[in-house]
């Protein structure tokens, strides 16, 4: 029986083959298969990073929540949802004038503010300082709250400081806002003869907060600074540099936009075995659109003389003029000027992924504090998924989207922490509080 079945297997092999080979064969592909993903699919995949958003100043001046009607502002949780923001960086900036003297103290009460949202809407924030802690934050549905400082001076010449804030929470610092500092300098006040500024962008002091930001886990932010400084900064730096929110100065020509040398500088920071940094574009139409620009600028003359007025009317009666007020009477006349639209913002980031390439650049908003001067069709955070359609658009790949939507500053993100650990194993020279301005300036 045994050998009779081994005669007969290959005749029951012979009649299967057909059907096996049918089985085997493969279909045409259906409909399904080949279908590409949506713009909308794209967006929902991608952990979308936004690394600049000025909502703190609502926090604290106007006790804003999150949780409230967004009430003219760009950004809360239900638009968070609706764009799929996986993650924002909030703008811890002190503004120089009228907080001289108490830096510290208003930065301070800005980290606060955002942390007591985290612990006030854990089921809808998680504070969270790693690239680890965004992708946490993301597979718990939960935006992936960070702190980042607008402006060197909140430091107030005191590294002391610096790790302060990174302890409780602050994970890049722009090293200047628009007003230079004793150790950096501004492209915001760089030709004004009367404000002192450094020989060669960094005194030594300012050497050194770039060393102990790269020691700490800190992102180096060069948005705001001087292009001196901003090349002597990456001459310092020994991990990759952000511009959190910066647009490219080809397609506007804004200071505070990068050049195309700055654009491939920046994607070549961090040395020779970095993978470099990256450049967030920033939506401001005021960067994004040189018309736009050359209409502010006209009636920029206008514009201060309506606010002396304004200022004048206060102090008739014995008051100062509110903020608030201040900014009402400039947004009325920012609103006369066209939104540019919004195929400008794309414009900026397709530039800036040609000239330093698809890994080097991402979002970094602006949002809350540019008011209504934002590209039409982006009124709040839930209009990002537009900028996924505009961008496939184009012509560039769900792989590429995720990139520009967060995957490069996380990568950014984690080089910066693995410096950190390579520097804190090095055997070097304490930095101390009383080197600041003892060394000579060469």
């Amino acid at each position: 029986m045994q050998k009779r079945a081994l005669i007969l297997l290959p005749a029951a092999l012979l009649l299967a083959l057909p059907v096996a080979l049918c089985a085997q064969t493969p279909a045409k592909p259906s409909p399904k298969m080949t279908t590409k993903l949506t713009p909308e699919q794209v967006h929902k995949s991608a952990i979308v990073i936004d690394t600049h958003a000025d909502t703190t100043q609502r926090l604290v001046d106007e006790n804003y929540d999150l949780a409230d009607p967004l009430n003219g502002g760009n950004l809360n949780f239900e638009s968070a949802r609706k764009g799929n923001l996986g993650a924002e960086f909030f703008s811890i900036w002190v503004e120089p004038i009228a907080n001289k003297g108490q830096y510290a103290h208003r930065t301070l009460a800005l980290i606060d503010a955002v942390r007591q949202q985290a612990a006030k809407h854990p089921d809808q924030m998680m504070l969270v300082t790693t690239p680890e802690g965004i992708e946490l934050a993301h597979r718990e549905h939960k935006l992936a709250a960070l702190i980042g400082i607008e402006g060197g001076h909140s430091i107030e010449n005191n590294l002391g400081l610096l790790r302060d804030y990174y302890d409780l929470g602050v994970r890049y610092m722009t090293l200047t806002w628009s007003n230079s500092t004793d150790w950096a300098d501004s492209s915001g006040d760089i030709d004004d003869k009367n404000i002192p500024h450094t020989k060669e962008g960094l005194t030594e002091f300012g050497k050194d907060v770039v060393y102990e930001m790269n020691r700490l886990g800190m992102m180096v932010d060069i948005s705001h600074v001087s292009d001196r400084t901003f090349y002597r900064t990456l001459v310092i730096t020994r991990a990759p540099v952000i511009a959190s929110h910066s647009s490219a100065r080809a397609l506007c020509d804004a200071p505070r936009n990068m050049t195309d040398d700055m654009l491939r500088a920046v994607a070549n920071s961090g040395g020779p075995a970095s993978k470099g940094g990256v450049v967030q574009v920033n939506f401001y139409s005021a960067f994004l659109s040189q018309s736009y620009r050359d209409a502010q600028k006209k009636i920029e003359p206008e514009v201060k003389a309506a606010e002396q007025v304004l200022k004048d009317n206060y102090k008739a009666e014995g008051k100062e003029a509110p903020d608030a007020e201040i900014e009402k009477l400039q947004r009325s006349y920012a609103d006369r000027i066209p939104r540019p639209p919004l195929s400008l913002l794309i414009d900026h980031i397709d530039h800036i992924a040609k000239v330093a390439g698809i890994d080097h650049v991402g979002l970094g908003s602006d949002f809350d504090g540019v008011g209504g001067q934002l590209p039409e069709g982006i009124d709040s955070v839930a209009d990002l998924p537009k900028i996924t359609a505009a961008l496939m658009a184009r012509g560039y790949s769900a792989e590429d989207c995720r990139k520009i939507l967060g995957g490069n500053l996380l990568r950014v993100f984690r080089e910066v922490q693995k410096v950190s650990k390579e520097l804190q194993a090095e055997e070097r020279p304490r930095i101390t509080e009383k080197q600041p301005f003892d060394k000579p300036q060469k």
